[in-house]
């Protein structure tokens, strides 16, 4: 099952310092839902990630890895990953995610595509898409309290 969504925030803080929150595992470690562990990878391209989700009556801890690429400080970047849930299924995706200054603060515009399989593709369209926008928005609502933090 193939999902899209796209969305902006506008944060109260200079692009360069929306820029170094977006690369800092321990600003995005408590500002993803439900992330356990997120450590910068070896060859510093992107992060190791475990995150437990719940989607529906579907629980599951996803192990997975995130790559940064097309990488243009500091006004963006392209995030791509994949992670395994085990029998709930797997997920995978990227999103692009671009910085503009706007008001005096930065606007924070992102396109996100994913994939899933396994038994989160069986609960429905709807439910993803709803599961997925929660997410989403509780991503950028905890971000853009560390950002002004």
């Amino acid at each position: 099952m193939a999902m899209t969504m796209n969305g902006e925030v506008q944060l109260a803080a200079p692009r360069e310092a929306v820029w170094a929150k977006l690369n800092d595992p321990e600003v995005l470690k408590v500002c993803i839902p439900g992330c356990e562990e997120l450590d910068r990878t070896e060859d510093n391209s992107g992060f190791r990630a475990v995150a437990k989700i719940k989607v529906g009556p579907v629980s599951a801890r996803f192990k997975g890895r995130v790559t940064l690429s097309d990488l243009d400080p500091p006004n963006g970047y392209k995030i791509s990953g994949e992670g395994e849930g085990g029998v709930a299924g797997f997920a995978k995706g990227g999103a692009t995610v671009a910085l503009a200054d706007k008001d005096g603060g930065t606007l924070l515009t992102y396109d996100v595509e994913a994939q899933i399989g396994g038994k989160l593709a069986q609960l429905g369209q709807r439910l993803i898409n709803g599961s997925a926008k929660k997410l989403a928005d509780e991503f950028f609502a905890n971000f853009a309290r560390a950002v002004q933090g």
